[in-house]
């Protein structure tokens, strides 16, 4: 009971950091923060990642988002595993049953 908890937490957790991740990536592109970051949201960090980076980019927008992207995509990286690996130790532990 409470590792399912676990499971949905770290899991949507992971997807929101990384979605803003995307959206992030997004800013810097004709598609928009908004609408990358929506479409990360519907789907998967990665298939709002793949719309987005078939967008064209904003003509001048070559800055770099500093420490901001990799800390977040550390951090949904790491949430993202440990709900994985969770969910792994919770199939084993009904395979064994």
């Amino acid at each position: 009971m409470i590792t399912e908890f676990f499971i949905v937490l770290f899991g949507a957790a992971g997807g929101c950091l990384l979605s803003v991740l995307v959206g992030l990536i997004g800013s810097r592109r004709n598609i928009g923060f908004t609408l990358s970051f929506l479409l990360s949201l519907l789907f998967t960090p990665l298939v709002g990642l793949i719309f987005t980076l078939l967008s064209d980019p904003k003509p001048g927008a070559e800055q770099s988002f500093g420490c901001v992207g990799t800390l977040l995509g550390i951090i949904g990286g790491l949430l993202f595993v440990s709900a994985l690996l969770l969910l792994m130790g919770i199939g084993t532990t009904l395979l064994v049953c």
